[in-house]
């Protein structure tokens, strides 16, 4: 009799337990290659990586402000949060589209993992958005002559606008299952932050929309700008988290932990908002009346030749180029203002805020002479058109209400030296002209050209630099005489006579009566 043996039979397991977060990584890497590759969110990343480019090459950049080029990196990637946004949403949405939903029960993933795997899909983007901040950023302060200190926290916003739009698509797909809802709420969204938003970044409500640039005429020192962008950076982080967990949560994903962390990115969303209604520091408020009523008390001032140049902490290192500016202007110059000592002093006014656009007071003081806190381009010959009033007038008062002859002499020595003097004529007048009447900037109050006054000085700047120095030099007292006509400046510096009118008298044209 033979005995069978038999052994209990054992349940077969898998050789390896399911891994459901190797799965939502999976999928994640899988999206976000399918999200790159659309087609809104393909074309703008080459246009922005295109912008950056051409904005970081250009000639009038050279002299950037830090502290307005991180605000400056924000704009963009309000348009890759955007398609970021769409894409995700349809991508979400895409297992409703081809009524493949019922099929996802037999997979592995949960349908709140899934939403997870959307919403991390997301950070690809959101990375090569801080990648080009980064790029846009460093190539500016790389730049010779960059001034002032960016912040960290201005520039995180690019990367989170993305991470909230992106995340907002998810959260829409899971609220709404028409792939139409996505672009309404889009369209709703910017007319809000184009129309309906207060445009002062003062208003507390405007901190709300994801960005706030506010840029004003004229670039503030770092320690007075009084933006709130740490607490902005900890609302949109929250808001980021908020949108996220809440389409987890919509998904299914109700566990203990899902809901303490959507209790804590709303309690980290309110904290943020409210830390950045606050407004305007009051310690900000009274730096920026000391800046403006009192700029000496908080500069420093170099010596550079015969002169004295006065500038904000930050601007330090860009007195060389006004003293390079000061002294070919005086190098034109005749009798005791061709060695006279001015002090360069660097003013703003920062009283109403960076989004001011006020005009600064001309100074009364002998021989000062205004410089703003923007340098390159125009600014160049409008600082060296009131360094010549000065020398001619004595003071920046008296020279703004030059309306006569002397005009010639201001613009010829403002212009004279430049190695393009037509080019800087057209920049410093308003109508980008060289013919005719036309007010003429300055950093201060404006000028006023007469047509006349234009002829002669464009006749000028045509001739050898050294062949009409000479007679500058030469007729210097009475060319910077306010008795002096048009004609008579016209005949000493040996430029045609202006045509006659009928009844003989000059055609002029001038701003004041002679």
């Amino acid at each position: 009799m033979s005995t069978v043996l038999e052994t209990p039979a054992r349940a077969v397991e898998p050789a390896h337990p399911p891994r459901s977060w190797a799965a939502v990584f999976a999928l994640a890497r899988f999206e976000a290659r399918e999200l790159r590759m659309t087609i809104p969110l393909f074309g703008l990343s080459i246009l922005y990586v295109a912008w950056i480019v051409w904005d970081t090459t250009q000639r009038q950049g050279d002299y950037p402000i830090l502290q307005d080029v991180d605000r400056a990196t924000q704009s963009m990637p309000l348009l890759i949060g955007l398609a970021v946004m769409l894409g995700v949403n349809r991508a979400v949405l895409r297992s409703h589209r081809r009524d493949t939903d019922r099929h996802f029960d037999v997979l592995v993933l949960e349908p709140w993992r899934r939403t997870v795997a959307h919403a991390l899909s997301i950070v690809p983007a959101a990375l090569f958005t801080a990648v080009c901040v980064l790029v846009q950023f460093t190539w500016a302060a790389l730049k010779p002559g960059a001034a002032g200190h960016g912040s960290p926290a201005e520039l995180a916003v690019g990367p989170l606008t993305v991470l909230l739009f992106g995340a907002l698509g998810v959260l829409l797909a899971r609220l709404f299952r028409s792939v139409f809802a996505a672009p309404v709420i889009l369209v709703l969204l910017l007319f809000g932050m184009l129309f309906v938003a207060p445009s002062s970044g003062s208003n507390w409500t405007t901190w709300l929309g994801p960005v706030v640039t506010e840029s004003g005429s004229s670039p503030f020192p770092s320690d007075l700008l009084g933006r709130p962008a740490g607490w902005h950076v900890l609302y949109l982080v929250g808001l980021v988290l908020l949108a996220a967990l809440v389409a987890v949560l919509l998904s299914g994903g109700r566990t203990t932990v899902v809901k303490v962390a959507v209790a804590g990115s709303l309690a980290l969303t309110l904290v943020g908002a409210v830390g950045q209604s606050g407004g305007t520091p009051a310690g900000s408020t009274a730096a920026r009346e000391r800046a403006t009523n009192a700029p000496e008390k908080v500069q420093s001032c170099l010596k550079h030749g015969g002169s004295t140049y006065c500038a904000f902490p930050e601007w330090r290192g860009r007195t060389a180029d006004w003293a390079e500016v000061v002294d070919r202007v005086q190098n034109l110059a005749g009798g005791r203002a061709g060695g006279e000592r001015l002090t360069v002093r660097q003013r703003i006014d920062a009283t109403s805020g960076l989004e001011t656009d006020t005009l600064i007071s001309p100074s009364t003081t002998p021989g000062q002479v205004t410089v703003g806190t923007a340098w390159g381009g125009n600014r160049v010959p409008e600082f060296a058109v009131a360094a010549a009033s000065v020398l001619v007038a004595g003071n920046e008062k008296a020279g703004s209400e030059v309306c006569d002859a002397r005009m010639v002499t201001i613009m010829w020595l403002a212009l004279g030296g430049e190695s393009d003097p037509m080019t800087a004529l057209r920049n410093v007048r308003l109508d980008d002209d060289v013919s005719g009447s036309a007010v003429v900037l300055s950093p201060t109050e404006s000028f006023v050209m007469s047509a006349e006054q234009t002829r002669i000085v464009v006749e000028l700047l045509k001739k050898p630099r050294y062949s009409v120095a000479g007679k500058v030099k030469a007729k210097w007292a009475e060319l910077t005489s306010p008795k002096t006509s048009t004609a008579r400046v016209a005949e000493l510096l040996a430029v045609p006579a202006a045509d006659k009118t009928a009844d003989g008298a000059e055609a002029d044209g001038g701003a004041c009566k002679e």
